[in-house]
């Protein structure tokens, strides 16, 4: 495996993308989420791509405008489709003899690729989709590591239902309840709001949804279990829908070992069903 820098151009501006090298004709397009450039958060986005290529698939990691190496204006996620389908165009420039392209996207990455319809990829991989509607770059951490009753966004109702039932079966949260470590009027309050039905898809979910709808490749969709990303998805989503895969015990970024190798097994798969 050779690791190469390169740039690229997008509308003006100049991306900077990064390609591990390998044989296989059938290559893994990496799309970072929110504003992290291509590395990835801890650098796992740069480690994914070393063990794929590694397998024999070559894969191509890109800043989108605005992020990290690149220039340009940042359009968020939801103005990022010429961004995507410009690291492909770059992809197949720099690997002539890719005959499929595989794209893996987590948290709002995914989303973009769901808008894009694809963005010309043949197939998707798609972790733990953003359904909020508001922008993720100011709200995902506070969905994350805060309470969903504190975070920006609400969540849905059933999310909070699987958020609580967790939180008062763990002995160190009813630790922290019986100490006074916990405002229990917000608490009752977040619980009052979990007992409602949910009010059904989000506008941003109906549009992933619908642009989807036509693509033609395979899709598969990551689920972490211990991430509320991947809950408020699910209460915006089929949940008989037999494309999707749910990983136990893992958090947003898969970062736990065991998450890392199912998340790892999962894009190898994709690369491997030729669809």
């Amino acid at each position: 495996m050779i690791r190469r820098h390169f740039t690229f151009a997008c509308e003006g501006a100049e991306l900077a993308g990064t390609l591990d090298t390998a044989d296989s004709t059938t290559g893994l397009l990496i799309v970072s989420g929110g504003n992290e450039v291509r590395s990835g958060p801890w650098g796992s986005q740069a480690q994914l791509a070393e063990r794929i290529a590694t397998a024999g698939f070559p894969v191509m990691r890109f800043d989108r405008r605005g992020v990290g190496d690149s220039s340009g204006e940042n359009a968020g996620f939801e103005g990022s489709a010429a961004d995507i389908a410009a690291a492909l165009r770059a992809f197949r420039a720099h690997v002539p003899t890719l005959r499929r392209v595989v794209a893996f996207g987590n948290c709002d990455a995914a989303s973009a690729l769901m808008l894009a319809g694809g963005a010309g990829c043949d197939a998707l991989v798609l972790a733990n989709p953003w359904t909020f509607d508001p922008e993720p770059e100011t709200q995902a951490v506070a969905v994350q590591a805060g309470e969903p009753e504190s975070a920006p966004t609400p969540m849905p109702p059933s999310a909070l239902r699987r958020h609580y039932f967790k939180r008062l079966t763990s002995p160190r949260a009813i630790w922290r309840l019986l100490t006074g470590k916990v405002d229990v009027g917000r608490m009752a309050s977040s619980i009052v709001e979990a007992a409602r039905p949910d009010a059904g898809p989000s506008p941003l979910a109906t549009r992933m949804n619908e642009s989807l709808a036509d693509f033609p490749g395979q899709v598969t969709i990551l689920l972490a279990s211990n991430d509320r990303t991947a809950h408020a998805f699910i209460a915006n989503w089929d949940q008989a829908d037999p494309r999707l895969r749910r990983c136990p015990d893992a958090s947003h970024s898969f970062v736990e070992p065991q998450a890392r190798i199912w998340l790892q097994g999962q894009i190898l798969a994709a690369l491997r069903n030729p669809g």
